[in-house]
């Protein structure tokens, strides 16, 4: 007989250097079931089990299940690697640059030069454009409403091929509308019309309508009205109210009623409270 340790979460195996046949003595921390009789013995932490002529069935379950815990603690999962197809860029201290930036352009005199050799030194030293920085400075002085310094800015991304966004075009066309430079804002709107004929949002077109409403350029407010209906672009309120104002201005009565009828319902729909209520529009006389 011999003496061997018992893993309690291994079963009971015998030692190296004897037979499946031989009589053993095994000893476990806890009484495993697989003992056929037991002899308990006066220990504080020790229980012992006899068990004699382990038979060539069992002895080869418990030399499979061991070789499976040994093959099993071998095997080491692999996880997935991910391959990042973008670099994403750094916005940390992006804020500060934007501010520097808008104090640097505020001390600039209203020349293109001066402005844009500034913006030149500002980039030089940067690895990378910092694009998050100056799309940041653009919309702090849309803030301050300096229109003038935001046409510079913009115009200047534009040129380094940068941000060259709907956004971007968005509060350049509404600096030229502040700016009171409509005709530049014409060109630039044909140029985004023959680059992205279909994908301009309907914001860029209402940002357009509203600009030629406010020079009251009636008859620019009818081309962009049409091409919103050749790209089945469907107008906003605000738009609809000025293409009909400018149909009105024109003396195109018919056209005016058909706009209200199609894109302005006597009724429409808002939320109050959290629910969806149906309320009568109200037409003052300039609609």
């Amino acid at each position: 007989m011999a003496l061997c340790n018992l893993n309690p979460t291994q079963g009971i195996f015998p030692l190296q250097g004897l037979s499946k046949s031989q009589e053993f003595i095994c000893f476990s921390l806890l009484q495993s079931p697989r003992c056929g009789s037991y002899s308990s013995l006066k220990t504080k932490r020790f229980g012992f089990c006899i068990r004699s002529k382990l038979s060539e069935k069992e002895a080869g379950k418990f030399d499979r299940g061991y070789v499976a815990t040994v093959n099993s603690k071998e095997i080491k999962k692999v996880g997935k690697k991910e391959h990042h197809l973008w670099k994403k860029n750094d916005s940390a201290g992006s804020g500060q640059k934007a501010l520097n930036l808008v104090r640097m352009l505020s001390g600039l005199p209203n020349e293109k030069e001066a402005v844009y050799g500034a913006l030149n030194k500002w980039v030089a030293w940067e690895v990378e454009f910092p694009i998050i920085a100056a799309a940041k400075a653009l919309q702090i002085l849309r803030k301050r409403s300096q229109w003038h310094r935001v046409i510079q800015l913009a115009k200047w991304m534009l040129s380094k091929g940068q941000g060259a966004t709907m956004g971007t075009y968005d509060i350049l066309l509404l600096a030229f509308d502040m700016d009171e430079r409509a005709d530049e804002a014409e060109s630039l709107w044909n140029m985004i019309l023959h680059t992205h004929t279909r994908s301009i949002p309907r914001r860029l077109f209402a940002r357009m309508i509203a600009l030629y409403a406010h020079h009251d350029l009636y008859d620019k407010v009818i081309e962009v009205f049409a091409d919103m209906e050749e790209l089945k672009v469907s107008p906003d309120e605000d738009s609809a109210r000025r293409v009909a104002r400018a149909f009105r201005e024109l003396n195109q009565e018919e056209n005016r009623k058909l706009i209200l009828r199609r894109y302005l319902s006597e009724y429409k729909y808002i939320y109050f409270n959290g629910e969806r209520v149906r309320v009568k529009r109200y037409f003052s006389e300039d609609s």
